[in-house]
């Protein structure tokens, strides 16, 4: 396994971090994930933006963006070209400092695969009530792990987070969209979802092969009733969900125009 701490190898990928990391201590941080293909980075400077904009969002100073840059490159020459990607996990030093520290390493990707979800209530996410975190990419992830463990513990794949209220708002570490009569439709995101890069690129495509897009806010019924289901992230691209409770959805033709059109688009921004 091949990692890095603040640029330096570490041997074995052990990582050591002192007792006083706020990032272990609390959660207090924020990362990035970018995938590989052909050796080639997808969307390397639109995950720093993200990255940034989390970053300031927390009161944390980054190294200069060249510096990471420079870090991303070493590990994807340490990296297989297909079926992997680079996370940077960006922490707080300790307790009232902006001072960060940066661990990234080399992830291997899980074999692609159809979804099977249920629904989950998430009332730790603001569905666009004001929040000063709304959309960062924090650490603190354990309330949506702990949203797919309990899915998975039902006989599921993942979860669909919905509020109270019962609006639909994402998967645990996906965004979720569906069609309906051959319109993609896909939460908003004023609710203070992630902006998803994959999700960003994917209505891009849809645009341009002629598929309408409507973003919103979408209650739990509207998703249920449509024709197609997906599930949009850089580890599983465009992937269909097949499967909600008692729901079931097919693998339909919109899904498969989409998939080929992200395919095509990736293919024509990866970056060395």
């Amino acid at each position: 396994m091949f990692v890095m701490v603040d640029g330096e190898i570490v041997e074995n990928g052990e990582v050591t971090l002192p007792y006083t990391d706020q990032g272990l201590q609390r959660g207090d941080g924020c990362f990035e994930f970018v995938r590989l293909y052909d050796g080639a980075f997808f969307a390397l400077d639109e995950h720093l933006d993200r990255l940034t904009k989390s970053a300031d969002m927390l009161g944390l100073e980054l190294p200069d963006r060249d510096t990471i840059t420079g870090w991303f490159h070493t590990a994807r020459e340490n990296a297989a070209p297909y079926g992997c990607g680079v996370r940077l996990l960006v922490t707080r030093r300790e307790p009232d400092t902006k001072r960060v520290r940066c661990v990234l390493g080399v992830d291997e990707l899980p074999a692609p695969r159809l979804w099977r979800m249920t629904v989950v209530n998430a009332p730790w996410q603001p569905a666009g009530a004001p929040w000063e975190l709304a959309g960062a990419k924090t650490l603190s992830y354990a309330p949506n792990m702990a949203a797919a463990r309990l899915a998975q513990d039902r006989g599921y794949d993942d979860a669909v987070l919905i509020s109270r209220s019962g609006v639909v708002l994402e998967a645990p570490r996906a965004a979720l969209a569906w069609a309906i009569g051959g319109v993609l439709e896909t939460p908003a995101l004023t609710l203070g979802i992630l902006d998803s890069i994959t999700r960003r690129h994917v209505l891009l495509a849809a645009s341009e092969i002629g598929i309408e897009v409507v973003e919103g806010q979408f209650h739990l019924d509207r998703m249920l009733a449509a024709d197609e289901v997906l599930g949009l992230s850089s580890a599983k691209e465009v992937a269909s969900i097949v499967a909600i409770d008692d729901n079931t959805y097919p693998e339909g033709p919109v899904t498969e125009r989409l998939a080929k059109a992200f395919t095509d688009r990736v293919s024509s921004l990866i970056e060395l």
